[in-house]
């Protein structure tokens, strides 16, 4: 480990061009010729469309066109599909109805697309969207998950009968329900997990441009992979081969997993740049954000948690509701699903897990992976089951969590959900967070706080997650220059994380190279044949693994070259520190030097090409971060507000390449759970079917003093299924974050009675809570 290698806390190398304004973003592209487009939205949540009237628009000044589904259905575009067909109970798929570009027919949720104004200008396009007639006819709606399900709910598609998208389980039912029949106590729970919005920092945009001469296309979107964009969008909207497909992803301001997913905006400015033959520009509106934007979570869970005479778990088993919106996102069926459910087992040792999980469609927007995707919802629901059951069997959460650990000496351990854990010392990390976070004197802090009529609780949460590993292959290809500069070329995607200077340390690491000398290109489609961008902390084990690789071939190469250079034997150089030398000589030559010698005439045919190696990484498995996250709080009895006076977090991330880096991804995650425990909800009205929550004065982001100084330590266990010993760790703050809160509420209200209030906990809920208990 070298002054700036893996290990070490250095400053992000991206952030001087970033903060001093040379940032590149989608919306500070503009191309030559370029026209603007501007998408008439629903304003009902379910209504039939008997006609749209376009002539008005056409005639504004600037107009240039105007599209509604008739002209995409022409043209013969395809709808944007569900690409996670998982079998259900009974071994049938999904329902799948398309997902039209533009409304077809009807419309299913507010903000559903109906026409698209291209225009000189944007006001223009804005003026002509104004004068579009839409002849509506509204139908009933619902905007419920479980609500949805009744006999009398309103049909959202013909093809799903009842609303029902798909019924999946996973587990072993006959040995669950034993078990829990069998049970000396079993604890049962109501959960919702609120539904959330994602709310990048930058909104989503898009730049479509066609070439007719080599009939291609090319789009410029801020996404969390280029590749996937060009696949889908070459297989499933336009039907062409990929080859004619450039996907450019510049600076992206936030992505959360929101911006994996194709959408509508991306084909259209395609479709009109072919259409007019120049550019077409598209930038949402916040407003457009929250109406479109792929959402999060929204599960109402039953969990029931059982356990032996001895205190031992012996059963898990959870029936879930899953809100999937009106239409299916890419991966909508599987993150509900499989996501959840694989890691319901958490860190205990539970022989017997059961789940059955039921998708509904409604009127809403349709909702997809947002951070942790799946690992923050298992986790809630498990964490909140096993607080309240410490409850009611009058043991500590700490002690009842410490007698069901998988012990480190089990692993590696196969949960009954089949995940294999490699690595974990589960206890150690949990006691560790503990005495970090003050437990032992925590009476003490409540007594003195009782005094000042607040309510004190302690809390906190244990999780685990699996990342990164089974989610394809990840390529790299490096390449040093005659002045020694090193371009770097992957498939991942940065969207804030920091991956130009995680992956600059490895290359230091490898090359002995001062990791500014380091360039990274990402988010083109013509540098690398493939890439996988990034979603579930797949970036650093991945891109890195690739990289490392890749800078391990390219010593190899350049030790043949410094052997020619140096007229010396391969096999009789050492190379450190960025240098060959011959072993028992002073005879040397850096690798920037080495570069220079890259491209002479004379070298012989082996040597040539100059310095560039590429490689594939893609490990067995999965890996396995976790963590313990401890939250303080005080409730003010008089108002239901909610102050967190507090937080602690000590994670397993296996090796750490950069301290700095982990730190800001858990700081970033844990805000955002903190968000979702207290704050955040996006709510439709039952009545309109309106998202009541569409912009920032309705919808409660964290503020800055909502949140924090945040306690962040690491233990290094390091993972064993890959050999950087890395785990993912993007985020794990999101997943552990919000049960910490809720049991540092519910601890705090258990003097009044209070043991289970639903996320988000606003004042006002709090205070209803705390009255009715008074009542």
């Amino acid at each position: 480990m070298g002054q700036f290698g893996i290990g070490q806390p250095l400053a992000r190398v991206e952030d001087a061009r970033l903060l001093t304004g040379h940032g590149q973003y989608t919306d500070d592209i503009n191309r030559e010729n370029q026209a603007f487009m501007v998408l008439v939205r629903s304003p009902h949540a379910h209504a039939d469309i008997a006609n749209i009237d376009t002539a008005a628009a056409r005639e504004v000044p600037g107009v240039l066109a105007v599209y509604t589904s008739a002209d995409l259905d022409a043209a013969g575009l395809g709808d944007i599909p569900c690409m996670a067909p998982i079998p259900g109970k009974d071994g049938k798929p999904p329902v799948m109805p398309g997902h039209p570009i533009l409304a077809r027919g009807r419309v299913r949720h507010v903000g559903d697309p109906v026409a698209a104004i291209i225009a000189e200008s944007v006001d223009a396009a804005k003026d002509a969207a104004e004068l579009v007639e839409v002849d509506y006819a509204e139908l009933p709606h619902v905007v419920d998950g479980k609500a949805a399900l009744a006999d009398d709910a309103p049909q959202i598609w013909d093809e799903a009968p009842d609303n029902v998208c798909l019924r999946w389980a996973q587990g072993d039912a006959e040995a669950t329900d034993a078990a829990i029949r069998q049970a000396a106590h079993v604890t049962r729970l109501e959960l919702v997990n609120n539904r959330l919005v994602a709310n990048p920092m930058e909104p989503r945009d898009a730049i479509g441009v066609y070439d007719a001469k080599s009939e291609s296309f090319t789009l410029t979107a801020g996404s969390q992979g280029a590749h996937d964009l060009r696949k889908w969008l070459a297989k499933h909207i336009f039907k062409l081969p990929a080859e004619r497909f450039h996907v450019i992803t510049p600076d992206v301001g936030g992505g959360f997993g929101t911006k994996i997913f194709l959408y509508a905006e991306y084909a259209l400015t395609l479709f009109a740049a072919r259409e007019l033959g120049r550019p077409v520009k598209w930038t949402a509106e916040r407003n457009e954000s929250f109406q479109s934007d792929a959402q999060g979570r929204d599960h109402v869970a039953t969990m029931e948690l059982a356990f032996d005479a001895d205190n031992r778990m012996i059963a898990l088993r959870m029936n879930s509701v899953a809100n999937v919106g009106a239409y299916l996102s890419n991966f909508g069926t599987y993150v509900p699903t499989g996501a959840v459910t694989k890691m319901l087992s958490g860190l205990y040792r539970i022989p017997a897990i059961y789940a059955e999980v039921t998708l509904a469609f409604t009127n809403t927007v349709p909702v997809d992976a947002y951070r942790g995707a799946g690992r923050p919802e298992a986790a809630y629901f498990v964490e909140r089951t096993v607080d309240q059951a410490a409850r009611e069997l009058g043991v500590g959460p700490h002690l009842l969590r410490r007698q069901n650990f998988i012990p480190p000496e089990a692993m590696p351990y196969t949960t009954a959900t089949g995940l294999t854990y490699d690595s974990g010392e589960f206890q150690r990390v949990m006691d560790a967070a503990l005495d970090a976070a003050g437990w032992g004197n925590i009476a003490l802090r409540k007594s003195q706080a009782r005094k000042q009529g607040k309510l004190r609780g302690l809390g906190f949460a244990c999780y685990v997650e699996a990342c990164a590993g089974q989610m394809g292959s990840e390529d790299a290809r490096l390449h040093i220059a005659e002045d020694g500069g090193v371009a770097l070329y992957v498939g991942t995607q940065s969207n804030g994380q920091g991956h130009a200077t995680a992956y600059a340390q490895i290359l230091a690491d490898a090359l002995g190279i001062d990791p500014t000398k380091v360039t990274l290109h990402q988010g083109d489609t013509d540098d690398l044949p493939s890439g996988g961008g990034t979603s579930g902390s797949r970036s650093l084990l991945m891109g890195g693994g690739a990289t490392g690789l890749a800078a391990d071939k390219l010593v190899d190469k350049a030790r043949n070259l410094a052997g020619f250079v140096l007229e010396a034997a391969p096999a009789d150089l050492e190379f450190e520190a960025g240098t060959f030398t011959v072993a028992g000589t002073d005879k040397r030559i850096t690798l920037t030097e080495l570069a220079g010698h890259a491209g002479r005439d004379d070298l012989p045919e082996e040597l040539q090409g100059g310095l560039e190696e590429s490689a594939t990484f893609d490990p067995p498995d999965v890996t396995f971060p976790n963590g313990c996250h401890v939250c303080e709080l005080e409730v003010d009895e008089e108002t239901g507000v909610v102050d967190i006076l507090r937080y602690t977090v000590v994670d397993d991330f296996g090796v750490i390449v950069n301290p700095s880096l982990a730190r800001g991804q858990v700081m970033g995650g844990t805000a955002q759970g903190i968000g979702q425990a207290l704050l955040e909800n996006t709510h439709y009205d039952p009545e309109s079917g309106q998202l009541v929550t569409a912009t920032f004065q309705d919808y409660t982001m964290p503020r800055a003093d909502d949140v924090p100084g945040i306690d962040i330590r690491f233990l290094e266990v390091p993972c064993a299924t890959n050999p950087f010993g890395i785990k993912g760790a993007g985020e794990a703050g999101a997943i552990g974050a919000p049960p910490a809160v809720m049991n540092a509420l519910a601890d705090a209200l258990a003097p009044l009675g209070v043991h289970h209030i639903d996320m988000p906990a606003t004042p006002d809920k709090v205070w209803q809570a705390i009255q009715a208990a008074k009542a």
